[in-house]
């Protein structure tokens, strides 16, 4: 299996007045296409830093990326948009859907900005919804949708225009056990049937027990990288 995520000596450096913070430090780290992977570590550790860096959401301050073979680093701000339009979904925390929209309409959002005409968006965001059990949903606003179904909405609009890289941010922090349980089981039954690459950031060690591989932060460095079950937390 290819390469689909390639980091070479990625740094990041924020300046928090006259102070720098070293939030990513020398990593480097390859990740195989179809993939399903979790990226702990404690708080502050460097995880959300580095998923957007992969997200081309912010830009390494040294070190190169590589996407699906295509080096972004040094990317303009429109071809970063590019990138995340046609390549990757997103899944965040707070879920970022769109209060005035429908849950079909959350669905085919980044469908309608890649310009996708609209019988054809409809078509396609209805069955990201139907692949994650919400079809029936699809004209709820959402205020009218419980933690869950929003989570839902969110991962099917991710879905909806068939990337490669689903990358996720704390994605269960907001549900209760029994719904982060069944995001658990649908993540990795859209990635054995799909074969999407999904990279979650968590703090949650049922999400890193779901995952292939684990890749565990420190200080904005890489600990340890790989199975779950062979991880000490006690001592890491």
């Amino acid at each position: 299996m290819k390469s689909i995520i390639k980091l070479e000596g990625v740094s990041k450096i924020y300046k928090q007045g006259d102070v720098e913070v070293l939030a990513v430090n020398d990593v480097s780290l390859e990740i195989t296409a179809g993939e399903l992977t979790a990226m702990g570590g404690p708080s502050g550790s460097g995880k959300s830093t580095l998923l957007n860096l992969i997200g081309a959401l912010d830009s390494p301050t040294s070190g190169v990326i590589y996407v699906d073979d295509d080096l972004t680093t040094g990317y303009t701000s429109h071809q970063q948009s590019a990138l995340r339009r046609h390549k990757m979904g997103f899944i965040f925390q707070s879920y970022n859907l769109i209060p005035v929209l429908t849950a079909v309409e959350n669905a085919e959002y980044v469908l309608t900005i890649q310009g996708v005409p609209r019988s054809e968006r409809r078509a396609m965001a209805l069955e990201a919804l139907d692949s994650v059990g919400i079809a029936d949903l699809q004209s709820r606003y959402p205020r009218q949708l419980s933690g869950g179904q929003q989570q839902r909405v969110a991962i099917a609009r991710a879905l909806a225009s068939s990337p490669a890289i689903i990358l996720a941010d704390e994605p269960t922090a907001n549900l209760d056990s029994k719904t982060s349980e069944s995001f658990l089981e649908l993540v990795s039954q859209l990635n054995k049937t799909s074969g999407i690459t999904f990279l979650i950031s968590t703090h949650d060690k049922d999400v890193m027990s779901y995952c292939d591989r684990l890749i565990w932060l420190r200080d904005g460095q890489i600990h340890y990288d790989g199975n779950e079950k062979e991880f000490n937390f006690t001592t890491n």
